[in-house]
Formats: structure tokens, C-alpha cells, sequence
């Protein structure tokens, strides 16, 4: 695959605050001691705030928040098998991590994924995320994530549909808002019939928040289509156990 230079975005509808991005990966490999050639990806190396952290993987299976045991493993083993054993078998591990303020562009983002691609290209085997819970071999994360123009941000993201208590209504959520600084998106009791529509919705507010957008705690959105508008509630944390971070949340109109 020919090198692409990963772009970063301007956002429009950005303000100051006081919200940090989180970002986090795991490189797996066996490493060149060479450095590595982030600048054929546009990347000035990891912004301030960011660091990158070297460990034998013997070693780093026997950290509590181990990403490749238990049910979480299971699910990466089943899902990408063979990234999964990649992942497994590689002698190293690369952890990237780090909050970042605020900012009006995503070029922490542009650089931090050009420092991926380029670990790739020195004995990078296997990439995975815990905020979106990807694994991708490291064909896999460069069809992902190297597209000409930029990733499109739903490539950023997870968007999940659960089953509500209430047969027939579906839970349309978000991962990864982590990345931008900004909270993950719910809508509740949306109807089986209307799961397409709120997908769409979820992916535009998604998209909204990536360019700087923030919500208000009873603020109303209308929805083409929709009988009467949703209205916005802010609620979670870092420690909340559906998203890792915090959400705005819309209710479907019954």
C-alpha cells in the first residue's frame, strides 16, 4: 500500500473548554530498533501528552487490565481470529496513551495515528483499541484508517444497537467519543421500524461533536420526522461502566 499522509481537521463549531481527549492503543510486534518513519504520514510525532511505553509481553499479560484475556479476549478471539493471534503470539508490546486539552483541530489525533501507521512499518503486526474494542491485523488498520482524504470519523467510532427491556425498542449507542473529547451518544426506546433513522441521527451528532459541537443539559434537537423534538441529558464519567465516559443521552418519542 502506498503512503497516505493522514490529514488533520479543522472544527468549525469548536469552543473553548475545560474537556480532554483520551486516546489509547496497543502496538503488537516484534520491533526494527530504528526509528520509526512517522513523517511519511503527516505526523510530527506523539503531541505533548502522550506517551509511549515499551514492555515484554510475558510481562504485560499479567497486568490486571490485560486486554486479550477474559470475556473482552474471548470476544476479540472470536471476532478477528486472526489479528488475534498476531496479537497473542508477538514478543512486544507498544502501549500509547495520554489526555489531551481541548483543542480547535485534531492534529494530536493526525499525529497520534501516524506514529501507529509508522510502528506498523517496523515490525507492528497488530493494533488494537480498547475504547472502540477493535483489534485489526496491520492490513486491516491501514484499510481502516489510511484512506486517502482521512478516515471518514465513523471509522473513529462504535456504534452499537442493544435491546431495550421493552420488547421492540432498541438502545443506539456510541464508543470512542473519548478521541475528540466530547461524550458518547444514547438514544433510548427507538422502535425496531425506526433503528435505520436513528443510526443516521446518531452518526450526524457523532459527527457534530468530532467538529467541535457541544450539547446542553435540556436542550432540544428536532429530528425530521420525529413527532416533537428529543431533548438532551448529560449523565455519565470516565467510570461509567456503558461508556468509559460521559454521554448525552436523547429519548425516542414513544
Amino acid at each position: 500500500m502506498s503512503k497516505v499522509t493522514i490529514p488533520a481537521w479543522q472544527r468549525p463549531h469548536w469552543q473553548p473548554s475545560d474537556e480532554e481527549a483520551l486516546l489509547q492503543f496497543y502496538v503488537f510486534g516484534k520491533f526494527e530498533p530504528v526509528r520509526a518513519p512517522t513523517t511519511d504520514y503527516g505526523s510530527e510525532g506523539l503531541p505533548q501528552g502522550m506517551e509511549l511505553t515499551s514492555h515484554h509481553h510475558n510481562a504485560l499479560r499479567q497486568w490486571e487490565g490485560y486486554p486479550l484475556k477474559g470475556s473482552v479476549g474471548r470476544m476479540f478471539k472470536d471476532d478477528a481470529p486472526e489479528a488475534y493471534k498476531l496479537a497473542l503470539d508477538a514478543p512486544e508490546v507498544l502501549v500509547v496513551r495520554g489526555r489531551l486539552p481541548d483543542s480547535p483541530d485534531t492534529g494530536y489525533l493526525r499525529d497520534t495515528l501516524g506514529v501507529l501507521a509508522a510502528l506498523l512499518d517496523v515490525g507492528g503486526t497488530a493494533i488494537l483499541d480498547p475504547q472502540t474494542l477493535s483489534l485489526y491485523d496491520a492490513e486491516g488498520w491501514r484499510r481502516q484508517y489510511l484512506v486517502r482524504d482521512g478516515a471518514p470519523i465513523r471509522h473513529h467510532l462504535l456504534i452499537l444497537r442493544d435491546a431495550e427491556e421493552q420488547k421492540g425498542r432498541y438502545w443506539i449507542h456510541t464508543r470512542g467519543m473519548r478521541k475528540f473529547g466530547r461524550p458518547d451518544i444514547s438514544l433510548r426506546n427507538v422502535p425496531e421500524s425506526e433503528s435505520d433513522r436513528a443510526g443516521l441521527l446518531c452518526e450526524r451528532l457523532v459527527e457534530l461533536e468530532a467538529l467541535g459541537a457541544h450539547f446542553a443539559d435540556g436542550q432540544p434537537l428536532e429530528a425530521e420526522g420525529l413527532p416533537g423534538n428529543l431533548v438532551a441529558r448529560l449523565g455519565g464519567g470516565f467510570e461509567d461502566p456503558e461508556f468509559n465516559n460521559t454521554f448525552v443521552e436523547f429519548r425516542w418519542p414513544d
